[in-house]
């Protein structure tokens, strides 16, 4: 079975686990705790992960992650691979420690997160471990009710506000949640052996599955995929920021260089993942290497010319602008 794609985009929230090989234990004692917790710290500083929640439990770990910059897999890439070296190290021992890629889901809602949320935390309870989660040492629930400075690094405020838009309220109403004993439908999206893609309000999974570029690609494009803009809105930014027309863009002469169309072809390929054939067909380019060639000379040009760097940005973010408005 292939892996699924990962969806990545700014701002984006994930449940995140990942379990030792099978199901083998993966924290020892409390310094393995310890360590885990202070590579995310680590890893919140480093790649800009909001972490605002997270379990560890013997052999898993369940974490709640906002993306500002679209790097989910970076990031956790991060985690998983310090964390065995670390561990490995201190317990004598090398090779892989968890069961594969870690798996993750799409939330999007203020009460989906607010579900997942309280599943991470009651993750203890519900396995038999505890009967509380205050008594549960190892998971972000004693940073939820404590105000002391050690707790600064979890991205909390985001999740509080959703419970009540007073600060002076947010305690008392966490603890209520807390208390409650549903978690509506979350226990048995996050239970199956199989994730969904994403799960949240209709409106986000429609906008998710309208947004997401999925095509056949080529093996050499990475399996993270950011959400793609559309060809005609990087066409129409390209055409605006260098004030051509589409046939100027569209049009190639042999042994000729066009800047706005070079970069268009890059961005299509940068931004929509797209293959190498696909780029080619969009282009009126009938060998994929011509394409490829096209790519790499502006790659080796952004090495050194500033000024096409600067435009290239220049039209990400009238990208941007555009898709914010829609």
């Amino acid at each position: 079975m292939s892996r699924p794609l990962r969806i990545e985009y700014k701002d984006a929230w994930y449940h995140t686990i990942n379990r030792g090989r099978n199901r083998a234990v993966i924290f020892h004692d409390k310094y393995d705790y310890q360590m885990f917790v202070e590579l995310l710290k680590e890893t919140s500083e480093m790649w800009n992960f909001h972490i605002s929640a997270y379990c560890l439990m013997p052999n898993h770990y369940h974490l709640l992650i906002q993306t500002p910059d679209a790097n989910l897999s970076r990031g956790m890439r991060h985690i998983n691979g310090l964390y065995t070296q670390r561990y490995n190290r201190r317990h004598g021992c090398d090779g892989p420690l968890f069961k594969g890629r870690y798996k993750s889901v799409l939330v999007g809602g203020d009460g989906y997160l607010l579900q997942a949320l309280r599943y991470i935390h009651k993750n203890p309870v519900k396995a038999g471990i505890v009967d509380a989660p205050a008594k549960y040492t190892w998971s972000s629930h004693k940073g939820y009710l404590s105000a002391a400075e050690k707790w600064n690094w979890l991205y909390k405020t985001t999740l509080l506000s959703m419970l009540s838009p007073n600060r002076k309220n947010w305690l008392k109403m966490y603890k209520n949640f807390m208390r409650d004993k549903s978690d509506g439908f979350y226990s048995e999206i996050i239970e199956r052996k199989r994730w969904p893609a994403c799960y949240g309000i209709p409106e986000f999974v429609d906008w998710i599955k309208g947004s997401y570029y999925a095509r056949k690609i080529d093996d050499d494009i990475p399996q993270s995929k950011e959400l793609a803009p559309d060809e005609t809105l990087i066409i129409k930014c390209v055409c605006e920021c260098y004030k051509v027309s589409n046939d100027t863009l569209m049009k190639s002469k042999r042994g000729e260089f066009n800047e706005p169309r070079n970069v268009a072809i890059y961005l299509f390929r940068t931004l929509r993942h797209d293959s190498l054939k696909i780029i080619g067909e969009s282009f009126n380019i009938i060998k994929y290497y011509t394409v490829s060639s096209v790519i790499s000379r502006l790659k080796q040009l952004l090495k050194k010319d500033n000024i096409i760097k600067k435009r290239i940005e220049f039209v990400k973010d009238l990208i941007n602008k555009y898709q914010e408005q829609t």
